[in-house]
């Protein structure tokens, strides 16, 4: 059995060393599709990282140590409350407990006191998670004619002043007609962009998890002819302005990646300008509407899985609970 002493004495510093291995991953319950390994992204290392702190933290607080945490403890955790109001909705506190279960289970601690909490959790008595926001079909359509400069076009003799607005404008259609997450926008590559059109003029889009979102499966989706056209358009100016790499959606000149960060901003001015509230929109926002909208259609909840890059299609039909958020007063 693995030694807990180090966990007791410094887990911060263990997880640390613990997260970024093979033996994290073989703690998963989603290999790749080939059967192998993968081991977790700097970046999505940094988001568990962020996440045990937080409980180690709390732990210290309670004046207990990795090892002498039980269900009840993990349950007081997940349950606590400011105000009245629950810190984490049910789906965080599941993420939670999750990600203790995987230490335990590297650990041989048994019984696993993660996995107790996650089978003792009344379901009845955890708060909801509030909806997820879509836009209505007036909402959708200010938001388009908000978006940051007029669409994309090829320049041939002039400065190519004002690309990234354009860029802009093209990725956040992209987003919205094709249900990306904005992960999976920035890291969009040029050959997963379909070259022939289908007779409705749509094209589709492939989706390959890697440097993109670690949860997510390759995919297509069928982007409109709308977005298809914006996106066309990008695609010859970019080619026309030469600028190196794979990259759909590139930073700079050079080719770099963009930043969330970066994105999220450029969202929420759109949203703003759009009358809309853009501290509560952003890229998820565009997911629940694209998600939603198909579901209305007549999309079946196993054909949206599939579009979406999910594991389980209740993941998709959940979609169908988001809710329009009106706009705020004048």
């Amino acid at each position: 059995m693995h030694q807990l002493t180090s966990w007791d004495a410094d887990p911060v510093r263990a997880f640390r060393d613990f997260v970024t291995t093979t033996a994290f991953a073989e703690t998963g319950r989603r290999p790749r599709a080939d059967g192998t390994l993968k081991v977790l992204s700097a970046e999505s290392a940094k988001i568990y990282i962020f996440m045990f702190n937080n409980l180690a933290s709390w732990i210290m607080e309670q004046g207990l140590t990795f090892s002498t945490v039980g269900q009840a403890d993990l349950l007081r955790f997940i349950g606590r409350t400011v105000k009245g109001k629950r810190v984490l909705n049910s789906k965080i506190a599941y993420r939670y407990l999750r990600l203790l279960e995987r230490c335990y289970e590297h650990l041989e601690v048994t019984p696993n006191p993660a996995q107790q909490a996650i089978l003792g959790i009344d379901r009845a008595h955890i708060a909801k998670d509030e909806a997820g926001r879509s836009l209505s079909e007036d909402q959708l359509e200010r938001f388009f004619a908000a978006l940051p400069a007029p669409a994309p076009r090829q320049r041939r003799s002039t400065p190519f002043d004002g690309w990234k607005r354009r860029r802009d404008r093209a990725m956040q259609v992209v987003m919205a007609l094709a249900g990306l997450r904005v992960s999976e926008a920035i890291g969009l590559l040029v050959p997963e962009v379909g070259r022939q059109a289908a007779l409705d003029g749509s094209i589709v889009l492939t989706i390959t998890p890697e440097a993109k979102h670690d949860t997510s499966y390759e995919h297509e989706v069928a982007l409109p002819r709308q977005g298809a056209e914006e996106l066309r358009a990008w695609l010859q100016e970019r080619e026309t302005m030469a600028i190196p790499g794979q990259l759909v959606f590139p930073a700079n000149l050079t080719g770099a990646r963009m930043t969330r960060k970066t994105v999220y901003v450029q969202m929420r001015a759109t949203f703003e300008r759009a009358g809309m509230d853009p501290w509560h929109s952003g890229g998820r926002t565009l997911r629940n509407t694209f998600a939603k909208r198909r579901l209305e259609s007549g999309a079946q909840a196993g054909e949206l899985k599939d579009e979406l890059g999910l594991a389980l299609e209740r993941s998709a039909a959940d979609y169908r609970l988001t809710r329009v958020t009106p706009d705020p007063a004048d």
